[in-house]
């Protein structure tokens, strides 16, 4: 499970078993846990996260959409 980006206290990661999903990430925060699809920028599930913070997390995905997207085909080699 490669981390691609700490912000805050959560920690954004892919799980290497999701190769043959759509580009997505998972964030979690002590037992907290969330994946959006990354294109276009979508909550798929969560778990734990209040609302408010699940926008936040979408804003901080779609600030490094780029990042995010770059690394997932790079680890993915797609």
């Amino acid at each position: 499970m490669p981390t691609v980006l700490r912000f805050g206290p959560w920690r954004f990661f892919f799980y290497s078993a999701d190769n043959a999903e759509p580009p997505d990430v998972h964030i979690e925060r002590d037992s907290c846990m969330a994946k959006f699809w990354l294109d276009p920028v979508r909550l798929d599930s969560s778990r734990g996260y209040p609302r408010s913070e699940l926008k936040r997390l979408e804003a901080i995905i779609e600030e490094n959409r780029i990042l995010l997207a770059r690394s997932w085909h790079e680890y993915f080699g797609s």
